[in-house]
């Protein structure tokens, strides 16, 4: 294992996130909130440990290998969820425990958008510009942003773009060189960012506003700037807006590249994949338009549909922006959008949760092994459009699964163990592992009542759900350790 060449990547990736702390700092001097202090300080703190990780270990320049690729990323991810934590540990705004502090963080930068924090309206702009920021790069994941740039750097990228991708297809790449790869994806992410950020300022928010919330649509994170999050507005063309930027961004964007380059939509109706998440969200919003219109939750029609469309892709894509109360919905609708948050978004997307291609192939397993109960000497071969898919790619979707229960129920446990209740405890694991935010009981507004030690649990499941299980369950294993 290449120790040496690790902590000079470490130390490069924690100087360039340093950077990270500018932004917030001109948005305080701009507001005038005096939140800036902090910002600087700990634009200086990242330096200087960036610089102490790289500068004793500068010469150490080495390929990578698949399991360094691994272990970079998880240090990564915990690493800059330990440094993110900086300006909300130093911030006199906050004061708030240590917990606290790397809980907002990990939930920013993993995309969760689970806060402990309350009173987001009066908070200074910068904190506030700095929790949707985090997000924001968190969303495409600062890996493939690395990917980009370390290759300039002289470290090659080919690992770490396997072991961050989403998905259970990881081999296949848009573009010959991986660097080319991630800097069209960046571009395409950019390019929905700043295209949201106009949509929002035209329904009607003001430009901080929209560009914080462009940050957390784009990333499918649900960090708002106001406790009600997007109910703070009731705007119909606010929710439509965030609506039709969530199912954007919780489409593969291989196939956003696609169309970019050859300016056909053909890809996106050929795409199984994309069909399926069309057609869940599709069922989902009629269906909370149902009940909520049989039960007469809402005093119109117009209401009604507004409400379960922006409840329905919001909780099922995993960003978990809300405009009501949700939890009181009546039947089963809260327990329904909590089990749709599995799902997630398509792989390759901004997106929480198992994934809509691997539920698909589960689906398409069941049926073959139901055909088989009928005909048990006949071949069946499972297909995702013409292309069969290979065992291989099966077998790693199921393990998948067992992999993501087993954790599931763990972390479900630890946090019953802790003290919190059972329902709370059940929606919180979901909310995390699966990066959605809101939960159930205790957790339906935000987290910060919840035990100390169920805190570092939950983060924990953030991570998990982030780096999709197997990313971190892989350095738990003796095999990886070995030379």
């Amino acid at each position: 294992m290449e120790f040496r060449s690790l902590a000079r990547i470490l130390g490069i990736l924690v100087t360039i996130f340093s950077v990270t702390m500018i932004p917030p700092a001109l948005v305080s001097l701009h507001f005038k909130d005096g939140g800036g202090l902090a910002f600087t300080l700990a634009f200086f703190i990242c330096l200087v440990i960036g610089l102490f990780s790289w500068l004793p270990n500068r010469n150490a320049s080495r390929d990578l290998k698949a399991r360094e690729g691994f272990l970079i990323v998880v240090l990564f991810w915990t690493v800059l969820g330990t440094v993110g934590a900086v300006p909300f540990l130093i911030s006199e705004s906050l004061n708030i425990s240590t917990a606290d502090a790397f809980f907002e963080s990990f939930s920013g930068l993993t995309t969760t958008g689970a806060t402990v924090l309350s009173g987001l309206d009066d908070l200074p702009k910068a904190i506030l510009f700095y929790r949707q920021q985090l997000q924001w790069f968190g969303g495409m994941g600062i890996i493939v942003l690395a990917v980009a740039i370390l290759p300039l750097l002289g470290v090659g990228g080919m690992q770490l773009y396997r072991a961050e991708t989403p998905g259970p297809v990881k081999d296949s790449k848009m573009t010959p060189r991986i660097a080319d790869t991630a800097q069209y994806l960046w571009y395409i992410y950019l390019s929905l960012t700043v295209a949201c950020a106009l949509a929002y300022y035209f329904a009607g928010m003001n430009w901080f506003d929209a560009i914080c919330h462009s940050f957390s649509t784009i990333a499918i994170g649900g960090f708002s700037t106001h406790d009600a999050s997007l109910g703070y507005f009731d705007s119909a063309a606010v929710n439509i807006v965030c609506v039709v930027f969530l199912l954007i961004s919780g489409v593969n964007f291989a196939l956003h590249h696609a169309y970019v380059v050859t300016r056909s939509l053909k890809m996106y109706m050929r795409d199984p994949e994309l069909r399926t998440f069309i057609g869940i969200q599709v069922c989902l919003v009629l269906l909370c338009f149902m009940v909520l219109l049989g039960d007469s939750v809402y005093d119109s029609v117009g209401k009604t549909l507004d409400q379960a469309l922006l409840q329905a892709v919001s909780m099922s894509t995993t960003a978990g922006f809300v405009t009501t109360d949700f939890t009181a919905w009546p039947l089963f609708l809260p327990i329904l959008l909590m089990f749709a948050s599995f799902i997630g978004g398509c792989a390759g997307s901004t997106g929480g949760g198992i994934k809509v291609i691997r539920v698909l192939l589960m689906n398409l397993q069941g049926i073959r092994e139901l055909k088989r109960l009928v005909h048990p000497k006949a071949i069946y071969s499972i297909r995702l459009g013409r292309k069969p898919v290979p065992e291989r790619v099966m077998d790693a979707v199921w393990g998948f699964f067992a992999a993501y229960a087993l954790v599931f129920v763990i972390i479900m446990l630890g946090l019953v163990g802790t003290g919190m209740e059972e329902v709370s405890a059940f929606s919180a694991t979901a909310a995390t592992l699966n990066n959605l935010g809101p939960g159930l009981g205790e957790v339906a507004v935000h987290y910060g009542d919840v035990p100390t030690a169920s805190k570092w649990l939950l983060i924990v499941a953030m991570l998990f759900g982030r780096l999709e299980v197997f990313t971190l369950l892989v350095l738990l294993t003796p095999a990886f350790w070995r030379n």
